[in-house]
């Protein structure tokens, strides 16, 4: 039923944009662009999807073993933006179609399937000041702000799948300051309900506290390219972001801060406790070639869940460590693309998770930017400095 509303909505979609003029609907640039007569409204439709494959093998302690092939539908969205009665009050509605976006049904989402990625508005109320109202990403590491629709990679470090702040619901306050000449700086605060996307039964637990700051020496990148991976605008002059970003979510009732599973108590009540987590990275580009490094860290006030008593832990375990991402790449005028990376997790003791290491080698052919391309990567894994996984994966992106 659900399907068939939502397909129901998209026909009536289409059926609404051509019965009205339609403008710019060149590949790449959405689906549908109408702007209201009176300038009243105006809406962008851009559905995108990216198809892979992947091969994994383990290590055996003798040699590697394939324990996994697959072919999956790894994002399926449906985007519309636009504005809505002023050109200073925009908004972005994301939906989610594949099992990946929709998973993760719980008690705290009326156990349905999660299909809204994003919901907000923002409003420009004033001259370089914007508030936001929704349900978006907050402000962390830049990694995970890009759009998984502009990455150089096939997907996110274990870096970012480990530590990152995600999406929640709340509000935020932006702006931006020239500190003279072309050097900007930009401020980003977030309030938040601190559980992620799509919760619908109340708070449990406290806030979420996010601030981040960026500073761009040399001015703005071309296209907002300070949040798209890989130089496709070949900038000719070179163009650096430095970003720091601190998070507390206060009371936390999940393992990984907005992320993870709820840890439970014996009474089916939640244990609660302070997460803290801090990014610094940058992001620098200069004609062709693109660097991207981060670095994360996560503690909390006391990682180990315990039980109604106040003694005997319950098994959960907040997800604490560090994490450094080192990720650069070099686009040929041919629009070929070789990238690499490098990315160390080093878990805090009391996880009990050893330290991992994981070199990874891509090549990219950009038919039509991050639009239209072809993407592939091989992944070198090893547990405590020793042998444990190699990794290889295909696929194509197209967006609409």
């Amino acid at each position: 039923m659900k399907l068939k509303l939502t397909l129901a909505l998209i026909l009536g979609v289409f059926s609404f944009i051509y019965a009205q003029e339609i403008s710019d609907t060149s590949f790449g640039k959405g689906l549908i662009n109408f702007t209201a007569k009176d300038s009243s409204f105006s809406i962008k439709f851009a559905p995108r999807f990216q198809v892979r494959y992947n091969s994994s093998w383990d290590y055996n302690g003798d040699k590697y073993e394939n324990t996994e092939y697959n072919f999956i539908v790894r994002r399926a969205r449906l985007k519309f933006d636009g504005f809505a009665y002023s050109p200073k009050l925009k908004y972005k509605i994301e939906l989610g179609l594949s099992n990946r976006d929709i998973s993760g049904a719980n008690q705290f989402n009326r156990n349905t399937p999660r299909y809204i990625l994003d919901a907000v508005i923002m409003w420009n109320f004033a001259k370089n000041w914007e508030l936001w109202a929704g349900q978006t990403k907050l402000p962390g590491n830049v990694e995970r702000v890009v759009s998984s629709a502009n990455l150089q990679l096939i997907d996110r470090s274990l870096l970012n799948s480990r530590f990152n702040i995600d999406r929640d619901m709340g509000i935020q306050l932006r702006h931006k300051t020239n500190l003279g000449g072309n050097f900007l700086m930009r401020e980003k605060f977030a309030l938040s309900q601190g559980e992620g996307r799509n919760v619908t039964e109340g708070n449990e637990g406290g806030l979420q506290y996010t601030a981040r700051l960026e500073f761009l020496p040399f001015g703005t990148f071309s296209s907002k390219g300070d949040y798209f991976q890989s130089d496709l605008k070949r900038e000719q002059k070179p163009k650096l972001m430095v970003g720091f970003t601190y998070d507390l979510n206060q009371d936390a009732v999940k393992d990984r801060s907005v992320l993870g599973s709820y840890m439970f108590k014996s009474n089916g009540s939640l244990y609660e406790t302070d997460i803290t987590t801090i990014f610094a990275d940058a992001m620098f580009k200069y004609k062709g070639l693109s660097f991207m490094g981060e670095y994360a860290k996560r503690t909390a006030d006391q990682p180990i869940a315990i039980d109604t008593d106040g003694i005997t832990p319950t098994g959960d375990i907040v997800l604490t460590g560090n994490a450094i991402n080192l990720q650069a790449g070099y686009l040929f005028k041919n629009n070929y693309e070789i990238v690499g990376r490098y990315t160390t997790l080093d878990y805090e003791a009391v996880t009990e998770k050893l330290p991992r290491n994981q070199y990874t080698l891509g090549v990219n052919k950009f038919i039509v930017g991050h639009k239209l391309k072809v993407q592939s990567d091989f992944s070198y894994s090893t547990l405590d400095n020793k042998q444990d996984n190699i990794t290889f994966r295909l696929g194509f992106d197209i967006h609409f």
